[in-house]
């Protein structure tokens, strides 16, 4: 694992960091200052040496180093804590770091007591150096964020999350598992299993351990005194009760909206998963059509039921005549069932989270489950939420699995502005290559018509190999554009820009193999790669050309 990437490094400072609450880019400042002890992975080290009964080889790579020298910079804040260093001293508020009293202790070196087992010996350093290095790294992360520097705010927003927090609670697994890791961290625990623990339940029942938590977190806003693993367990509760992802964004959030309230959104699997089982549990009940009939209506923004009748292309007049013909009446009804039917199952792919269109499933499930209230409605899609999460896959409350729409008709002839609609069809009649491979699942479009032709002039040649080798063509890349064909160190001549080249491997076969295969009659470039011996290359350039790169 020698020679680390940045991005690799980083990561583990992350998990080392969220383990234990301490702030990250002082992690990365120890690194960059330390530069040693040299590891076994071909990696330095952050300054970190064996204690106590920590012995050598439990601090020889990179992981184990990012591990201890954590704990150590943990233990560091106790020690300041028992010598009754305030938050404010240790944490500077208004920039969102620590003060620069506080790095400079950890520059002076650490020795740890002998009853800390869990934290090792953090070599002295250059404290000006030190504090430049996590100021450097902050900096990145701020900047990546766009975050303020000024952080004043955080705390009274924090608390005030916290405090709200109660009363949104749902049960959810995510939510216990967001209160259990703010116990976790508060109480300068490991895991999951310590915080729960910690609590000395006789009972570890979900309902018994949501009545502790709850009433842990309605104990933190008047025991909160600012210090910094205090703070990163609010943080920590924040991102996993949102579902953010980092503590950057969660800091984020909380500046501008500090409330515990879930949103909506949080349901929309449940509201999909309803969608998807109607057609299989619809009977025709004049209730089950009165619901979906009022889910078309919200969903289309119509103003009535005759307006939704008019729409799917009924007669108002006739389910509502004083004296209706009963055959004329059945099969008005069958009628607007098939309608309606064919409507929800299209509810999973044309749904967009519109607040319109999530009212109107909101409606549907109310009107289905003949529920009073809106509010009973969201707590039963809540309920919903809990069994998908805890169903076995062939479970009946497992979420169903999704289905395609309907592929649309081909179009006459391809063109840039047609092919978005078209992802998963063929991009020559009953062909195998689709317009998702040919554009990396649509993020790589072709910007005009010559592009596109020449993607098509590819395919129709592909499907000929792909004919002859009996096997599907995975595809890597196809058409790229001069700025992606630069990211990835393609040649400037490259086939891929004009959109006729495929980079593409076929299960259990080499790149030997196929070129082997197609070399005979292939009429355009066929290529290999040393560096590569599974992928192969094709281009629909015009004339024969060969090479192994």
């Amino acid at each position: 694992m020698a020679d680390l990437t940045a991005d690799q490094r980083n990561y583990y400072y992350l998990l080392e960091a969220a383990r234990t609450g301490i702030h990250k880019p002082i992690l990365a400042a120890l690194y960059e200052v330390h530069d040693s002890p040299r590891l076994t992975d071909g990696e330095t080290g952050l300054g970190i040496s064996p204690a106590n009964r920590i012995p050598l080889d439990q601090v020889n790579t990179f992981p184990e180093q990012v591990q201890y020298a954590a704990n150590t910079v943990r233990s560091i804040t106790n020690r300041l804590t028992a010598q009754a260093w305030r938050g404010d001293e240790i944490w500077d508020r208004d920039e969102g770091r620590y003060t620069d009293r506080f790095v400079e202790t950890i520059a002076k070196g650490y020795a740890p007591p002998a009853n800390d087992t869990a934290a090792t010996r953090l070599e002295s350093s250059d404290s000006k150096k030190l504090l430049k290095a996590y100021i450097e790294d902050l900096t990145v992360d701020y900047r990546a964020d766009q975050l303020p520097h000024n952080l004043a705010d955080l705390d009274p927003n924090l608390l005030t999350f916290t405090e709200r927090l109660t009363r949104y609670y749902t049960s959810l697994p995510y939510q216990r598992e967001a209160l259990l890791e703010a116990v976790r961290l508060w109480r300068k625990l490991d895991n999951r299993e310590a915080a729960i623990a910690s609590f000395n339940l006789s009972n570890s029942s979900e309902a018994n351990l949501d009545r502790a938590l709850l009433q842990f977190i309605q104990q933190v806003s008047p025991n909160y005194s600012g210090y910094p693993h205090q703070r990163e367990a609010l943080l920590r509760l924040a991102q996993l009760w949102r579902q953010l992802d980092s503590r950057e964004e969660a800091i984020a959030t909380i500046q501008n909206h500090p409330t515990g309230e879930t949103n909506l959104d949080i349901v929309d699997p449940a509201l999909i998963a309803f969608a998807q089982r109607i057609p299989k549990f619809y009977q025709g009940k004049g209730e089950q059509r009165n619901a979906l009939t009022e889910m078309f209506r919200l969903w289309r923004r119509l103003d009535s039921r005759a307006s939704v009748l008019t729409t799917l292309g009924l007669n108002p007049q006739v389910l509502t005549s004083s004296t209706p013909d009963r055959t004329t009446l059945v099969n008005a009804a069958s009628q607007l069932d098939r309608e309606l039917l064919e409507f929800v199952k299209l509810v999973p792919t044309s749904y967009q989270e519109t607040e319109e269109q999530r009212e109107a499933l909101i409606r549907l499930v109310q009107l289905w489950r003949g529920l009073d209230a809106r509010e009973k409605t969201i707590q039963s899609l809540f309920e919903d939420l809990r069994r998908m999460e805890q169903a076995r896959r062939d479970s009946q409350d497992a979420p169903p699995i999704p289905e395609p729409p309907p592929p649309p008709s081909r179009p006459s002839r391809w063109t840039p502005s047609n092919i978005r609609g078209h992802m998963y069809t063929s991009i020559i009649p009953n062909g195998n290559f689709t317009w998702a491979e040919a554009t990396h699942g649509g993020t790589r479009m072709p910007p005009n018509q010559a592009t596109v032709d020449a993607m098509v002039r590819i395919a129709q040649l592909a499907q000929q190999a792909r004919d002859r080798i009996g096997r599907p063509f995975r595809i890597t890349s196809w058409y790229r554009s001069p700025e992606v064909n630069r990211r990835v160190g393609g040649a400037s001549e490259s086939r891929h820009i004009v959109g006729d080249a495929i980079d593409f491997y076929c299960d259990g076969l080499s790149g030997n193999q196929l070129y082997w295969a197609l070399d005979p009659w292939w009429p355009g470039g066929l290529g290999r790669y040393q560096q590569f011996p599974e992928l192969s290359h094709i281009d629909a350039r015009g004339y024969r050309a060969r090479w192994k790169h």
